[in-house]
């Protein structure tokens, strides 16, 4: 009975008939910045969370601890794929349980509402059935390895400006036709063991004390019976927290739960008994991941040991988009190739923020086509470089940490594979505490890869001292940025502080000393700084000159365009689409210099491509994980199909119909109503750059004929070309006269078609297949907001099955 779901909730009432007050209320406490507190008198084990989602950082957010990078979510969702994000999640549970994780906080499942929110990298789609299904395939990859997940950030957090004060006004049809639904359908198909709240307002009230949508709606209609964590710093209010619905309020241990949750209880503001239906809910979440004594785990037996490298190469290479392939330019042909860009040299292989991991490895477009290409075949220049400003030292730096005490005496050291320090809770060197440290120095050697004026620059608030070559060029406090993000040291800009005259090959000793002091508005005690580094800068004239005269030279040029941390990170959204710096006049240049030019775009959400018909074709590899250059190389030498198609519509942000992601007095309305993402497009009569679902292989495909019985679809389909390949069967619901609702009222608008169901087929040359897909009943349903209910709209409507939502190949209709 133990291993049974009725053993667990047994082992969970026994012991919280054993725990009094104090206890239970600090176990709803975070006891540092990642775990909850152990119980030993239950048997209960410190329960530890940790970030996603392309991997899975531990409690130390340090390189010294590596783990394995895999692409962004939205490249997880353009691979269209649920059983790829199944298998995703048995290796991030993996990855959780070497670093002695018990839950992910993953996975971001908002939706991309305007194409400026600059953490749409982090997220799947535009469109809630695909978010939905990718959600649910990478939840229960993850549970099946025995590890829990937290779906976030729950509800409407689809923005950054203003995140932990914004108020979203949002109709109730668009929360539940859009915002919501990919919540409901990973709590019915994934059985999530957590949620996690979000930082923001759902008309008038905070997500962390939203008793109509979690305690209603998310436990009560949708039977979620997980535990609720709040996002890190969100929760406010004590009594309002715990009657909204949270469970844990992190990070601690200074938080509004502990001592002053049972200061509630016992003033007589709050019933014990609501108490206990929090930690009723963490300590089912422990018995499931075996982290409760006389409770057997969730998962006993589990999958089998994951390649970590490999599934990264994989799920890269699968994730790609080919949106233009003139003149079949790839894969590439026989001769020399001319590879422009300085992503690819120093490729960027994830998105900014509390997404990021530190990967064993890193494999550059430029390392993955040398390793590819004929010795000779491949030449290299930079062109133009999309960083901009100064950004953590990286390439060339061999740094280490030395901490001492006020007296100057070393009390711990260790190294710093990279420029960026922090040291959140207790993830200090060993040796080190709070108590006993005074400054953290971060010291080693930069040997230049060109001779010129190097900046370096400091990244953090508080005290400093940088010195370069044996020269001190900054001793002095360095304040925090204006705003209200508490994240600024996180997420901030680096400041330049010093220039040196370096040359190419020889080293330099480098040292930035901080000194430790916590800053009264931080609940917690965290470390976080960077030494920042720019290289010389070359006239961007010249650079593109160069790639212009590389790119002639050769039979065909490859471009590496890509964003930057400062354009696509957590903590602020994106002013514009553009490309940073000079990528696209260098593109262009390129474009004229040689007709055969492939664009591949290194950027995890739309960026505009002004100049995407001046060139043969143009790849999207979005944030590719760690092995993104492998997997470019598989798909530009043709060993691969590029299997990708679009999550989200791209376009250009002065057609794009819902852009405003500022809030006015505190306030952001959802005007737009369920019309977001391609519903908008269509519904302005506007075309976009690249529709969603779009995305080519190097092969064609021929539909032959769709066949209905019920809402399930049968397609026929026939590889017309000369190649295996692989493509993914949209199928679209379209409605075809007016609908009105049960008691006669008419239907509100809807949107001309919407995603209704998926599948993906492989062929050889001149073989037919056949493909079924079921629609779900959901797809046929409205909320009606006068009855606050969903109503199946009956009616006739047209099965549309095709290519993209632009490019549908074979209809039928039905009669419901």
């Amino acid at each position: 009975m133990a291993g049974t779901e009725e053993g667990r909730e047994a082992a969970v009432e026994s012991a919280l008939g054993k725990l009094d007050l104090d206890a239970k209320t600090r176990l709803l406490a975070g006891q540092d910045v990642w775990s909850l507190p152990e119980l030993p008198e239950i048997g209960l084990s410190s329960l530890v969370m940790s970030d996603g989602p392309v991997g899975v950082r531990g409690v130390r957010w340090t390189a010294d601890d590596p783990s394995v990078a895999l692409p962004s979510p939205t490249a997880l969702a353009a691979a269209w794929d649920p059983e790829l994000a199944h298998r995703a999640g048995v290796l991030l549970a993996q990855e959780a349980r070497r670093k002695g994780v018990h839950v992910l906080l993953a996975p971001t499942v908002n939706l991309h509402r305007s194409p400026l929110g600059g953490r749409h990298f982090e997220a799947y789609s535009e469109d809630p059935y695909l978010t939905g299904v990718i959600g649910a395939g990478y939840v229960n990859g993850v549970q099946s390895g025995g590890v829990g997940t937290t779906v976030k950030h729950f509800v409407a957090n689809d923005a950054e400006t203003d995140r932990f004060t914004v108020n979203n006004r949002v109709g109730e049809r668009a929360l539940r036709e859009l915002y919501l639904a990919p919540f409901e359908a990973i709590v019915e198909h994934a059985r999530p063991w957590g949620v996690m709240t979000a930082y923001n307002s759902v008309d008038g009230t905070t997500m962390t004390e939203h008793h109509r949508l979690v305690n209603e709606v998310l436990r009560g209609e949708w039977g979620f019976d997980g535990f609720n964590v709040s996002d890190w710093m969100a929760a406010r209010d004590t009594v309002g927290a715990l009657r909204g619905g949270l469970d844990v309020a992190m990070p601690g241990p200074q938080t509004v739960y502990g001592p002053a949750l049972a200061r509630a209880v016992r003033d007589g503001r709050l019933d014990e008994s609501e108490v206990d239906d929090a930690v009723r809910r963490v300590l089912r979440l422990a018995a499931r991941v075996g982290a409760l004594a006389d409770a057997e785990p969730a998962v006993t037996a589990l999958p089998a040991p994951v390649d970590g490298e490999a599934l990264a190469r994989e799920l890269a290479r699968r994730s790609f988009v080919l949106v233009r392939n003139e003149a079949d330019a790839l894969p590439l042909r026989p001769g020399t190739v001319a590879l422009i860009g300085a992503a690819a040299r120093d490729a960027r292989v994830l998105g900014g923020g509390s997404a990021t991991v530190f990967p064993a490895r890193t494999v550059s477009p430029l390392d993955g086509l040398t390793a590819a290409l004929p010795e000779g075949a491949l030449t290299y220049a930079v062109g133009a470089d999309p960083t901009t400003e100064l950004a953590v030292a990286g390439p060339g730096f061999a740094l280490r940490t030395v901490c001492r005490d006020a007296a100057g005496e070393i009390i711990g050291a260790g190294s710093a594979p990279g420029g960026l320090i922090q040291w959140m809770g207790s993830d200090l060197p060993t040796g080190v505490t709070h108590d006993n440290l005074h400054t953290v120095e971060l010291t080693g050697v930069f040997t230049p890869r060109e001779s010129g004026p190097h900046t370096f620059g400091i990244k953090g608030t508080g005290a400093f001292t940088l010195t370069v070559a044996g020269t001190t060029y900054f001793d002095d406090v360095q304040l925090p940025a204006d705003g209200t993000d508490p994240f600024e040291a996180f997420f901030g800009a680096p400041a330049p502080r010093a220039q040196a005259e370096l040359t190419a090959g020889e080293p330099v000793e480098v040292s930035l000393t901080h000194v430790f002091a916590l800053p009264e508005d931080i609940p917690f005690k965290v470390i976080s700084f960077a030494l920042a580094h720019q290289g010389p800068q070359r006239d961007p004239d010249e650079l593109i000159a160069e790639a212009a005269e590389a790119a002639r030279a050769a039979d065909t040029a490859v471009v590496v365009v890509a964003t930057t941390d400062r354009v696509e990170s957590e903590g602020f959204d994106r002013r514009d689409l553009r490309l940073p710096g000079r990528q696209d006049d260098l593109v262009r240049a390129v474009a004229a210099a040689n007709p055969n030019t492939v664009v591949v775009v290194n950027a995890g959400s739309p960026v505009e491509l002004p100049w995407r018909e001046d060139v043969a074709a143009v790849l999207l590899t979005w944030f590719p994980g760690q092995e993104g250059g492998a997997a470019l190389a598989d798909v530009l030498t043709g060993a691969h199909e590029p299997g990708g198609r679009l999550p989200t519509t791209w376009g250009s942000l002065t057609d794009a119909p819902v852009t405003e992601v500022i809030p006015t007095d505190g306030e952001l309305p959802y005007t737009e109503g369920v019309f977001i993402g391609y519903r908008a497009w269509e519904k302005e009569h506007r075309t976009p750059a690249y529709p969603f679902g779009h995305g080519l292989g190097y092969t064609d495909w021929t539909y032959e004929s769709v066949a209905i019985t019920g809402s399930t679809v049968k397609v026929r389909l026939r590889n017309s070309g000369e190649r295996t390949g692989r493509e993914v069967v949209q199928v679209y619901l379209a409605p075809t006269g007016p609908a009105s609702t049960p008691d006669g009222r008419p239907a509100p608008e809807r949107p001309a078609r919407w995603l209704a169901g998926f599948a993906a087929v492989e062929a050889g040359p001149g073989e037919s297949v056949e493909v079924t897909v079921d629609i779900p009943h959901r797809a046929f349903e409205v909320w009606d907001e006068a009855d606050h209910r969903w109503f199946f709209v009956k009616g006739s409507y047209e099965i549309q099955v095709g290519r993209s939502i632009a490019d549908r190949r074979i209809t039928a209709t039905i009669n419901v």
